[in-house]
């Protein structure tokens, strides 16, 4: 019950669980007339969606799931080494450089813990600790709420990205006002979008917006090709300071970046294995190993 409310589709759960199909469908129609409600309406050619009592009972369904597995994984754990399966989201744009250090760490200090890895813009982030797909989020404040418990790792300040022919990218800096006249190449994702243009509209601007795109490589390809300037604030894993083809210029003004860090859901009581995960990330952070993603102010 609980994949095909999460998937949407009895067809997809019956593949992702590997079992047939009139399975899901007998055991939904068994625990419905069980309950005396329904849980989902069926649309033919569109699949299931969750009544609002479905939606309560999926909720519960999860929690006791998640509940088994956080009980699985302490009993592991007792008198040893954390270990158990970590089901971990990661903001998609941020994954490539911030990920790596992460992941060698844990798998050095706990071989027995192994990673699930969940990746989506800030949005979803939030939607895979709410429907129990994710024991902790890496994703930025601003998506989050009083639902959630959040340890910040570090701030990201925004950069302007040209390529490097660009005179401009050999400044030591660069104003919003400098920006407002080039072209944009716009990382168009939720959230995101409006985080750039409010940036523009609170200093009485407006940007260019020529080019946009969903990822942030193909707005790179873009900016080395010469179509314009991208904003910001996680440098790719490639980029170095000499000889590459773009280049990084902090903002100027002191303009307050947002905070990365890990969300997780502040009504649930961590198992070992997840505690244990975000001590070693909160000791990269003692240790400043994000710094080299990030660009600081002049």
């Amino acid at each position: 019950m609980e994949t095909a409310g999460r998937l949407g589709s009895i067809s997809k759960a019956a593949a992702e669980l590997s079992i047939s199909q009139s399975s899901i469908t007998a055991a939904i129609d068994a625990l419905e007339q069980s309950l005396d409600f329904d849980i989902f309406v069926r649309t033919p050619a569109k699949g299931i969606q969750a009544t609002p009592a479905g939606l309560e009972a999926l909720q519960l369904v999860r929690s006791f799931i998640d509940q088994s597995r956080h009980f699985e994984a302490e009993v592991q754990s007792v008198g040893g080494d954390a270990t158990g399966l970590v089901r971990i989201g990661c903001y998609a744009t941020a994954a490539p450089s911030f990920l790596p250090p992460v992941l060698k760490a844990i798998t050095e200090e706990f071989p027995g813990i192994s990673i699930k890895l969940l990746e989506g813009h800030m949005g979803r982030m939030v939607e895979f600790l709410e429907e129990g797909e994710a024991d902790l989020a890496f994703t930025y404040d601003a998506a989050l709420d009083t639902r959630h418990e959040f340890l910040p790792l570090f701030e990201a300040p925004f950069f302007a990205l040209f390529p490097a022919t660009d005179p401009m990218g050999h400044q030591s800096s660069v104003s919003l006002d400098e920006l407002s006249k080039r072209p944009m190449v716009l990382l168009d994702l939720p959230l995101v979008r409006d985080v750039f243009v409010d940036l523009f509209d609170s200093a009485g601007l407006t940007c260019n917006i020529a080019h946009t795109s969903r990822s942030s490589e193909i707005c790179r390809t873009l900016v080395a090709g010469g179509f314009g300037y991208c904003l910001l604030n996680i440098l790719p894993p490639d980029y170095r300071e000499i000889d590459t083809p773009l280049r990084a210029v902090p903002l100027s003004g002191g303009i307050p970046g947002p905070v990365f860090g890990i969300a997780t859901l502040a009504s649930v009581r961590q198992p070992k294995t997840v505690r244990a995960f975000l001590e070693s990330c909160l000791t990269l952070k003692e240790k400043h190993a994000f710094d080299h993603i990030t660009v600081q102010w002049p």
